[in-house]
């Protein structure tokens, strides 16, 4: 779960603001979630709707990935015409695999000393990106199906973009936001196993994803709408935060999780495009805060890492709170200081090198 790019390297790059305070407030959701029912702490059983945080959290990044990935493509488009395939892959893979091979070669030794347990399956579909496709991977590698989701959609979209026109990929996008519920409802009517039922295949969450792309393709139309710029202004906008809260109290029911899913996604993205053009003011202060925006700049390995010691069925002392916290947030540290903020120069020559005009990668994907 990446959604980060060179807008938060910390280096003086170009940076949109509030997303770094946003990734920060999704994977708060997400800790949240996974400490609900932990032991040492006290759970009162009608704040019950808090151990569904852990997914929305996991949402609004896909929103945020979707927008950002999107709002790249189209300024590099917008500047020259065409993109650098080979560039936006080398930098995608910077940013994700050296942090994930470090967490997967702790996993392997912590697994083979005991300490944790994982099959060969949980190993191979990580390693695979393909681990929304398993069926009950195993707790400390389970949540890397957001992550499959994520390398899925930087394989997939930036070529099914680069060879449509810009209606062509709304359109395409349209279709990915239409079809995900659907796909969904269809599972949820087929089978009551929930091991299948819920399985995140990625026809079945692209919606999250094309809800940041839609807004991203649509954002110049948006701001000409003297209506939505009135609302996404106005303390009304507030109200759209109650729509995840009521879709999350229900979303058991199928009809629900087809119809108020959209309708929650729609509203994160709208949520989400206000926030990017607020830098001041009480929210726009909190979002840019130096707090959250260290926590969202570390949010990519501290996903990572919370996962083994936010573990629900484990009772060993590192999962303990406060413990489990502080130990995944220190490996968080290091893996952010150690390996992933070294890489960021390299990332930003990958960015800003030369084209090589008439190159074949060029020439593949050169806008009429």
């Amino acid at each position: 779960m990446s959604a980060a790019d060179h807008n938060t390297d910390g280096t003086g790059s170009e940076r949109i603001a509030s997303l770094d305070g946003l990734r920060a407030i999704s994977i708060l959701l997400v800790m949240v979630g996974h400490l609900f029912g932990r032991s040492g702490i006290i759970v009162d059983e009608r704040a019950r709707i808090f151990s569904k945080t852990a997914h929305f959290g996991v949402e609004v990044f896909f929103v945020i990935s979707g927008f950002l990935i999107t709002t790249l493509l189209l300024n590099e488009r917008a500047r020259t015409g065409t993109t650098d395939l080979l560039a936006f892959y080398v930098r995608r893979s910077l940013r994700i695999i050296p942090p994930f091979l470090v967490f997967m070669v702790a996993i392997v030794i912590a697994s083979q000393l005991g300490w944790i347990h994982t099959t060969g399956a949980d190993i191979v579909h990580a390693l695979t990106y393909t681990t929304n496709y398993q069926v009950a991977p195993s707790w400390s590698l389970g949540h890397l199906w957001s992550l499959s989701v994520e390398e899925q959609f930087y394989l997939l979209w930036p070529l099914l973009f680069l060879r449509l026109s810009y209606r062509g990929s709304i359109i395409a996008a349209l279709a990915m936001f239409a079809t995900a519920p659907l796909v969904r409802g269809f599972m949820h009517l087929l089978t009551h196993d929930e091991n299948y039922r819920d399985l995140p295949i990625f026809p079945a969450v692209a919606d999250a994803i094309a809800a940041g792309c839609l807004v991203a393709l649509l954002r110049p139309r948006l701001l000409a709408w003297r209506a939505y710029t009135r609302f996404a202004s106005s303390a009304a906008l507030l109200s759209l935060l109650l729509v995840p809260v009521v879709v999350s109290v229900f979303d058991d029911y199928t009809v629900v999780n087809v119809f108020g899913g959209p309708l929650m996604l729609a509203s994160v993205a709208v949520l989400m495009e206000a926030c990017t053009r607020r830098h001041t003011g009480v929210v726009g202060g909190l979002l840019n805060s130096r707090p959250l925006v260290f926590l969202g700049l570390i949010s990519y390995s501290l996903y990572l890492w919370q996962q083994p010691f936010l573990n629900p069925q484990a009772h060993a002392a590192i999962n303990v709170f406060p413990l489990n916290i502080a130990l995944a947030v220190s490996c968080a540290l290091f893996s952010y200081f150690v390996v992933e903020r070294p890489l960021m120069a390299l990332r930003r020559r990958w960015r800003e090198r030369p084209r090589r005009s008439g190159s074949a990668i060029n020439q593949v994907i050169e806008t009429p």
